[in-house]
């Protein structure tokens, strides 16, 4: 069966039509042209698919589109606010915390969520929100770094 959903991607009002078994990551890059979530193993295990709905990290391969009617996405094209990037997309830059970038876009959005959530996070708390998303270069450590270094940005809000 084909519905028309509603939502609201970084910001903007979309309707779409899905099919009841067409997975959210596939409606966001296949129907909105949406690239920065990336497509990977398509079961959840490495998310690389990580996107923002209602302010809650989820990977978006496990995520059916009828499931989110009326709902907020955010990827991480939605972040920056008329070209300017937010504090931890610039400290990613800063402390190198990419290489070939294909996990960034996750990474990113999780951490400026956890960063919202708890602006002072300790290693601990920044590893186990970030443990759902995997990397094949293994930034880890620059990772961590960032997240540390942008924490003072968002401690001030």
């Amino acid at each position: 069966m084909v519905r028309k959903i509603s939502l609201t991607v970084n910001g903007y009002r979309k309707t779409v039509e899905v099919k009841d078994n067409e997975l959210l990551i596939d409606v966001l890059r296949d129907k909105l042209k949406i690239k920065g979530v990336k497509a990977a193993c398509w079961r959840g295990e490495c998310g690389l698919c990580t996107v923002l709905l209602n302010g809650e990290p989820v990977k978006s391969c496990l995520v059916l589109a009828v499931e989110v009617d009326g709902s907020e996405i955010v990827t991480v094209e939605g972040l920056s606010r008329d070209g300017e990037l937010t504090p931890i997309q610039k400290a990613f830059i800063e402390h190198g915390a990419l290489q070939c970038g294909f996990c960034t876009p996750a990474f990113v959005l999780a951490s400026h969520q956890l960063l919202l959530e708890n602006p002072n996070p300790t290693e601990e708390e920044i590893k186990e929100k970030l443990s759902g998303i995997l990397c094949r270069c293994g930034t880890y450590y620059e990772i961590i770094e960032a997240i540390k270094s942008a924490s003072k940005f968002y401690q001030k809000k």
